[in-house]
């Protein structure tokens, strides 16, 4: 089944906190994510620089770590730069994600693409996933558990419940990202194309980022 792109909160089996993002693409699969300061971001690979023309929405910065290391936005566009600013001025993580959901709406684009959100929160322990459709928004605190994750994607399985859950057997950043890109529940969703994970750590957040295997 293909279901776009996909973020997840998660807690490792030992209670640590992770965001996760998958990007999953039928159109523009020549993509991956590069790694800077506190921040990932998905480019075109090289040689396909011109798809940004063809579609203005397939890079942008997918994850940012904010108030001194202690939360982590995840999201599938440039909505992870406007949670992130609100959130690091004081503005608490449902606030940030319905805001900025709102203000830039789904995609403009022809399949009027969802904008998929997951903010997770060191200070109080929270995770947050939020989604803004062509017919509504949905943003919500999950109950996060030890060896478990929770997700939302943009096509078909796009609502926030309880049913879109999984086991979350990880014990590594990397790992994060080879569970997203192919296993559990997501061994069944098709098109795997590039996944980015922030997991807790002493001062911050480890990032990892890892391309699908090549078919």
């Amino acid at each position: 089944m293909y279901i776009g792109r996909i973020v997840s909160v998660a807690q490792t089996p030992d209670g640590r906190l992770c965001a996760i993002y998958r990007v999953s693409s039928r159109s523009f699969p020549n993509r991956t994510a590069v790694i800077g300061a506190d921040k990932v971001s998905i480019v075109p690979k090289p040689g396909h620089e011109l798809d940004v023309q063809k579609n203005p929405y397939i890079a942008y910065n997918c994850v940012r770590v904010v108030c001194g290391g202690a939360v982590a936005v995840v999201t599938n566009g440039s909505q992870t730069d406007s949670i992130a600013e609100k959130i690091d001025q004081g503005m608490a993580p449902r606030d940030a994600i319905t805001l900025s959901s709102l203000l830039l709406d789904y995609e403009k684009d022809s399949y009027n693409t969802p904008r998929v959100s997951a903010v997770v929160d060191k200070r109080d322990g929270s995770g947050w996933l939020g989604i803004v459709r062509h017919d509504g928004i949905q943003v919500e605190r999950v109950a996060l558990k030890p060896g478990r994750l929770c997700y939302v994607a943009t096509y078909e399985e796009n609502r926030v419940l309880p049913a879109y859950g999984d086991a979350f057997p990880v014990g590594a950043v990397q790992d994060a990202c080879d569970y997203i890109l192919g296993e559990g529940v997501f061994a069944a969703r098709m098109n795997p194309v590039t996944a980015v994970a922030a997991m807790s750590a002493e001062g911050g957040f480890n990032l990892f980022a890892k391309d699908a295997p090549a078919e």
